[in-house]
């Protein structure tokens, strides 16, 4: 369970990076259209776990490498906008949030599983 201090720093380093992505984003990881979807924040405030979705690229997982070999310049850029707010900045760690693509699975096993049982009635 995360703490207030931990869900207001996660939603302040969410926007942030949002609108640092909406600017900056094309000269860090291309064409790619990427949105985050969450962060979530160590109990220490070290370390920022930031999930992305990522679209209109044909391997995602290559540009989450990309994003996170440029860790480094999004960091220093994340400190410039908020050095005022926090301390320290965090570490930022990547990944790609499949939460997405999990339901999408979900949903069609679901719908499979109802035209079997429609079918079998008839």
């Amino acid at each position: 369970m995360e703490s207030t201090r931990q869900q207001k720093f996660a939603r302040l380093i969410q926007k942030e990076l949002s609108q640092l992505f909406l600017h900056d984003g094309p000269s860090i990881y291309g064409k790619a259209f990427v949105t985050i979807t969450n962060v979530k924040a160590t109990p220490d405030l070290s370390i920022a776990r930031v999930y992305l979705s990522i679209l209109a690229v044909p391997d995602r997982e290559k540009a989450v490498d990309e994003i996170n070999e440029a860790t480094h310049k999004i960091r220093g850029l994340l400190g410039l906008r908020i050095k005022q707010q926090v301390r320290h900045i965090p570490q930022l760690v990547f990944f790609l949030d499949d939460s997405l693509d999990y339901a999408e699975k979900i949903e069609r096993l679901l719908k499979e599983a109802n035209v079997g049982k429609d079918t079998s009635n008839s």
